[in-house]
This record gives structure tokens, C-alpha cells and sequence, in this order.
């Protein structure tokens, strides 16, 4: 197979994949990996175009939807990797989990795994799925890899909206409640000088006012454990909503916000 940078090159082969990864590294050049699932919206895109701008580097994309899609090679992606690899393992971070336990768990190994089959030398992840950011620098980190995980914020719609594969899946007369979760979250983040229970109590009332419920919400700092009282934390939280195929769907997001200081003080 010839091989063109910038020219999305597909492979399905774990092998060759290795032998790519191996190839530009033997050469000196940095291997960044962008994983993906079985969709692309533009928060996506915002992750490629990190990558992209890690200068020397080539840009790996693994992807497992039906049909890779040409925005990858719009987007001069080096190697695309279209399939799965089957890991049984999972990470354990020792922690509570907010969202399912068992899918964060699975999805760090995932990376882990990926980061290995491609020789990766940086791993890109976006702050919207944050848990499994978390979990994944943790792993990384207690395995001593040598690989630099860069985190990109949230993509937001004009509305505030935070970019989901998910949104596509709520119900039409679900939409207005859908907008509830991220004003609730940026109205916590700015009650952040009066500490958590201010924070997680400004959240409710937002939500409420809307006519839902949180499934979670909780004030954690940056490796989600207790929030310190003072200094950087993370405010995340989760609604049920009634999806399109009569069941329902979760929408998740997370703000991070100055825990005892605020954001007009942060400069004091």
C-alpha cells in the first residue's frame, strides 16, 4: 500500500497499523492519536485539528462506523484505522464513577490499547466525555507510558449546547429541557466564590425551573475526587430525556470552575 501524508490513508490491519506507527517513529516524527467512535460532528473535527497543529507529527484517526467518512481526509488525517481492537481488560481508577463504571473502565482500556497498537506518542481526548479523560491520564500515568495526553474543551452549539452524537437521539419536544443542562451547569460555575453546596444548589434550581431532574450531579476536582474547598474543580452533571425511539437518552456535561474564589477573583 502506498502511503501519502495528509491523505487519510485506511487500514484495517492491526499489523500494518503497527508498522506505520513504528515506521514514523523510527524516523523520529510524533504519532497522535485522535480515537473516535461510530460518528463525527465538528467537536470531533476541533480534536483532529489539535492533533493537526502538534507540529512533525502524524495524525492517526481510529473509527468504527460503517463507512469512513471524507472529512477525514479534508481534514489531512495521515492514517485512518477502520475496525476495533477487542480488548477484555478494563482500568480500574479506584474512584466512584458518575457515568456507567463499566463503560469508563472499557473505554480507557480501549485508548490504552490503541495508544500501543499505534505506537502513539500523544493521545488527544476531549474535556466533553471527562470521566474517561480522567481515567485514561490515570492509567497512562500508573503504567508509566510514554504517552502525552492533550485534552481539548467542549464544542458548544451557538446555544450552548454541548456537540453530542446523542443529541440527534432527543425527542423534538425534549429540545428546550436539552438547553436546561448547560445553563444549569454555567449558572453553578458562576456561584462558584460560595462553594460547592451553593454551586450544586444553583444547578437544581436551574434544572428544576425546566422541568427535570439530574440523574447526577456532583463538584469533583480535576482527577475526580473530593473537590478541594478552594481551587480548580470540576462541575459535572447528567439528564435522562425522552429519545426518539420512545425510550430515553442521557445527556451528560461538565463546566470547570474556581471552588471558593470565583471567576472575578480569580486574579486576587
Amino acid at each position: 500500500m502506498t502511503f501519502e501524508p495528509g491523505k487519510a490513508t485506511v487500514v484495517t490491519d492491526e499489523a500494518l497499523l503497527a508498522t506505520y506507527g513504528r515506521a514514523f517513529r523510527k524516523v523520529g516524527k510524533s504519532v497522535v492519536l485522535v480515537p473516535l467512535s461510530t460518528g463525527v460532528h465538528a467537536g470531533h473535527i476541533e480534536l483532529i485539528r489539535a492533533a493537526k497543529s502538534l507540529l512533525g507529527a502524524y495524525v492517526f484517526v481510529s473509527f468504527e462506523g460503517e463507512e469512513v467518512p471524507e472529512v477525514f481526509a479534508e481534514e489531512k488525517v495521515d492514517v485512518v484505522f477502520h475496525g476495533t481492537l477487542p480488548t477484555a481488560a478494563r482500568i480500574s481508577t479506584g474512584g466512584e464513577c458518575l457515568e456507567d463504571a463499566e463503560g469508563v473502565e472499557r473505554g480507557a482500556a480501549k485508548h490504552l490499547a490503541l495508544c500501543n497498537a499505534t505506537h502513539a506518542t500523544d493521545l488527544v481526548l476531549g474535556e466533553k466525555d471527562f470521566e474517561l479523560l480522567v481515567a485514561t491520564q490515570l492509567a497512562v500515568s500508573a503504567l508509566r507510558m510514554e504517552v502525552k495526553l492533550h485534552s481539548v474543551p467542549t464544542v458548544r452549539m451557538p446555544n450552548g449546547l454541548a456537540l453530542s452524537l446523542r443529541n440527534e437521539r432527543v425527542a423534538e419536544d425534549a429540545h428546550d429541557q436539552a438547553l436546561a443542562l448547560s445553563a444549569a451547569l454555567t449558572a453553578g460555575a458562576h456561584a462558584a466564590e460560595h462553594g460547592a453546596e451553593t454551586v450544586l444548589d444553583t444547578v437544581r434550581g436551574v434544572l428544576e425551573a425546566a422541568g427535570v431532574a439530574p440523574a447526577y450531579l456532583a463538584v469533583r476536582d480535576l482527577a475526580m475526587r473530593e473537590a478541594p474547598a478552594q481551587g480548580d474543580a470540576r462541575l459535572l452533571a447528567a439528564i435522562d430525556l425522552p429519545a426518539t425511539d420512545g425510550g430515553t437518552v442521557r445527556l451528560h456535561d461538565n463546566v470547570g470552575l474556581p471552588l471558593g474564589i470565583g471567576f472575578k477573583h480569580i486574579e486576587d
